[in-house]
């Protein structure tokens, strides 16, 4: 797993081990960010369920101006950490559950990565995204990644579903909040 492109390109990521962390693979992270493009600089992005960061820092070497990590998992945090550091961009981790990061009062984000353990419920991920879009600018873009044939019943209001696509045993579902 590395950095794929930017100023960090080439870093490679360290991941914990085990199954409890499945990153995204390069392939798919490399396709993601192409259909980005652009849009990420100058972002303020947030990655749920960070795992080893992979997401977070691909935004940040590609410019993102900062990004913000939240994860709860002792093995990963410490996976987290490292490779913050060893890509030395910036970035800020966040320990503990997403649900009660996105509770509190704060900063909000131009673009959010939802990566969750396929073992997180999708009716869960609903609530997730209901809390998510009070931390998110007007316009913002949510990437959701589950496996593929996952049936994500997104209910939220404020977010409109804009893409959908897989890649081998992967999907990444797009969303973005409405401007209000």
């Amino acid at each position: 797993m590395r950095i794929i492109a930017g100023a960090a390109k080439g870093r490679r990521l360290v991941a914990p081990r085990g199954l409890d962390t499945r990153p995204m693979t390069d392939r798919v992270k490399e396709a993601l960010f192409s259909s980005l493009g652009a849009a990420v600089r100058d972002t303020r992005v947030l990655d749920l369920y960070a795992g080893t960061g992979s997401l977070g820092l691909e935004a940040l070497s590609r410019g993102a101006a900062e990004a913000t990590f939240v994860e709860r998992d002792r093995a990963a945090l410490t996976a987290l950490r490292a490779n913050v550091a060893a890509v030395g961009l910036g970035g800020v981790v966040v320990a503990g559950p997403v649900e009660r990061f996105l509770d509190r009062e704060g900063e909000r984000f131009d673009l959010a990565f939802v990566d969750p353990p396929y073992a997180v419920p999708l009716a869960s991920l609903n609530d997730v995204l209901s809390r998510l879009t009070a931390r998110l600018v007007g316009g913002a873009v949510v990437v959701l990644h589950r496996r593929r044939g996952d049936e994500v019943q997104a209910t939220v209001p404020s977010l409109v579903l804009t893409d959908r696509r897989h890649y081998g045993s992967a999907e990444l579902w797009r969303f973005a909040k409405e401007e209000m």
